[in-house]
């Protein structure tokens, strides 16, 4: 039967422009679809696909994809010669990983769907998909977010409901163009500053996002190390025009490293390095974008250098009291 309708499709003349082989309980895919190549528009979706025939590669003029609901374990590392693909359907797989080398080709996509797969991570290599506008991650097992993936500046629906994810990059913030951002039922307890995104829609009911309960807490004397000191005096003292420690740290590459790990206070602005207090501020986004209609204000991180600074009065920055 799909040989036949792959024939029918043939007859139409090389310039054949869409083809679906949709349910059809497909095992392999049909010969002959290499010699379309006028072919835009290919769905092979709710078959028993594994894997993808080399030939495949060859539909360079192919725009977009189907290959939804089949059993593919990985994503095909054939997808990198579609050279002009821009939306891809892998939804409803059994896929865990994915093959850094499958973005190097992928340029020009635009639509991602890889909902309800089995993926625990992404690669940072993700970056490369450099025009996605558009990606679905709902419903797998993603523990984390590389910080690359925010490095994709045209995206303006992220979807990463149904995984479990603790925690979301601070990088998300360069994401300007960021219009959707979903993600219901994970594990987030406290969500990076996203004050700068230009965000229409945010939905992030079912998670243990920390709740505004304020409670008495002793404060621990705080003990620096001598690398933490030297960090601050350094930082401190490179916010100078005329200091030497200019030209120091520009010659010496160690310091250049540790230094460029800088983190500054929410309160006074200073930089530290790697000891801090971790408080949340909470805040009321509903003027600003449609939200989950549950989550009324928003636990947002927020670090402070020293136990001075989370006692100055009025700042309305929140310790995090563990259980």
């Amino acid at each position: 039967m799909a040989e036949r309708l792959l024939l029918r499709a043939r007859r139409g003349g090389r310039g054949t422009r869409s083809v679906s082989l949709r349910g059809r309980r497909l095992q392999r895919v049909p010969r002959g679809l290499a010699s379309l190549p006028g072919l835009r528009a290919l769905s092979l979706r709710d078959n028993e696909l594994r894997c993808l025939p080399v030939e495949l590669g060859g539909l360079s003029r192919l725009t977009e994809l189907n290959l939804g609901n089949n059993i593919f374990e990985e994503v095909p590392e054939q997808l990198k010669y579609l050279s002009s693909l821009e939306k891809l359907h892998l939804f409803g797989n059994k896929i865990t990983t994915i093959s850094p080398t499958i973005f190097d080709g992928l340029e020009k996509l635009i639509f991602l769907n890889l909902n309800n797969n089995k993926l625990k991570y992404l690669p940072p290599e993700i970056h490369r998909l450099e025009n996605l506008e558009n990606m679905n991650l709902n419903n797998n097992e993603l523990e984390s977010i590389p910080k690359e993936l925010c490095a994709l500046q045209k995206l303006s629906e992220l979807h990463l409901s149904h995984n479990c994810l603790i925690t979301i990059p601070e990088e998300i913030g360069y994401m300007t163009n960021l219009r959707m951002l979903c993600l219901s039922r994970n594990q987030i307890g406290v969500l990076p500053d996203m004050e700068d995104l230009m965000l229409m829609e945010l939905y992030c009911e079912d998670n243990p996002l920390l709740q505004k309960q304020p409670v008495s807490a002793i404060q621990e004397e705080e003990v620096w190390s001598l690398k933490e000191i030297a960090a601050r005096l350094i930082f401190s003292q490179l916010t100078k025009e005329d200091s030497i420690l200019h030209t120091a740290v520009k010659q010496n590459l160690e310091a250049c490293s540790i230094l460029s790990k800088k983190q500054e206070c929410a309160q006074c602005g200073q930089g530290f390095l790697n000891i801090w207090l971790e408080c949340v501020r909470f805040v009321n986004v509903r003027q600003k974008m449609k939200i989950s209609r549950n989550v009324h204000l928003l636990p947002v991180r927020t670090l402070l250098c020293s136990y001075k600074c989370f006692n100055h009065p009025g700042h309305g920055f929140f310790g995090i009291a563990v259980p």
